[in-house]
């Protein structure tokens, strides 16, 4: 493993200061460990092929053709113009959740996911805005492709504390009428909340035909609730504070949570939305991975 690769794992960036700088490390990290760079073709897609006159650039020649038929082919390329992506990230209190076994809470976590995605973007000469919310929008930053503005939506996603409670649906509602120009869109929520309000939201994007990514980050914790000892289990959102003997509760919690992640996979397979479950323990490459394979499939250079 290329010791660039550390920079993935969540226990290293605990470790490390300023948003900025994870989201370099983590880009570089993860590039280091692909046998190409995601940087070629982020957004440029293949158009068609035309032969060879004197002065064409020789990168573009597509050495593939020349085999096949001894005659000099380039690949010419059209570019997605003005390719815009939208980082939606819950900033709700339960999303300040970290539980013993999990090295970054929830927020900080996806903080690291937008923030090394905004990256990428922008260093592909494209660009990225950025919204967080809680039952309101709080911080809202419309797309630019320079690294000042990169800049900028790392500070705000940095130091937007987690606070107040959570209301999806609604915000989902508002942000599609204030994001009208197709884009590619990425919520980074737990999505505790609702699933049909959360869908409807979600709708709200589909129809106004934009590429969407749900993220959702969960602790491990919540997942496997490893509680075994009578146990004070703080509310968040509102919700009171309860002692409880946990091992009566893990059956029944289980089967709700899955249940409640079945439903949240099931409605975004309905709309054809992409969907990853992240865990905080999780190596941060899972959610580059996915975004950029889905980004290069719909490319067609998988």
């Amino acid at each position: 493993m290329d010791d660039r690769q550390q920079y993935l794992q969540p226990e290293v960036l605990a470790k490390l200061k300023g948003l900025d700088l994870k989201a370099r490390l983590i880009v570089e990290g993860y590039v280091a460990g692909l046998h190409r760079s995601p940087y070629h073709g982020f957004s440029v897609e293949f158009a068609e092929h035309r032969e060879y006159v004197p002065g064409d650039d020789l990168r573009y020649v597509d050495w593939k053709v020349y085999g096949k038929s001894d005659r000099i082919y380039l690949k010419q390329f059209e570019e997605e113009t003005n390719f815009a992506c939208h980082l939606l990230v819950d900033t709700s209190e339960s999303m300040q959740y970290q539980s013993a076994q999990a090295p970054l809470s929830k927020l900080e976590y996806a903080r690291c996911v937008a923030a090394a995605l905004g990256y990428l973007v922008v260093h592909q000469q494209d660009a990225v805005g950025l919204a967080t919310f809680d039952r309101q929008i709080s911080q809202f930053l419309r797309p630019l492709g320079t690294p000042s503005h990169l800049r900028q939506v790392l500070h705000r996603l940095e130091q937007t504390p987690a606070t107040g409670e959570t209301s999806l649906g609604p915000i989902l509602h508002d942000l599609a009428e204030r994001i009208r120009k197709r884009g590619v869109v990425i919520l980074l929520s737990d999505l505790f909340d609702d699933v049909d309000s959360l869908m409807l939201g979600l709708k709200h994007f589909r129809h106004r035909r934009h590429d969407i990514s749900v993220m959702q980050v969960i602790d491990p914790a919540e997942q496997d609730f490893p509680f075994d000892e009578p146990t004070l289990f703080k509310g968040l959102e509102g919700m009171p504070e309860r002692m409880t003997d946990p091992r009566a509760l893990r059956k029944g919690y289980q089967a709700e949570f899955e249940a409640f992640l079945k439903n949240v996979r099931r409605g975004c397979a309905d709309m054809q939305m992409d969907y990853v479950l992240l865990r905080t323990d999780m190596s941060l490459d899972v959610a580059l991975r996915s975004f950029l394979t889905r980004r290069m499939q719909r490319a067609g250079r998988t």
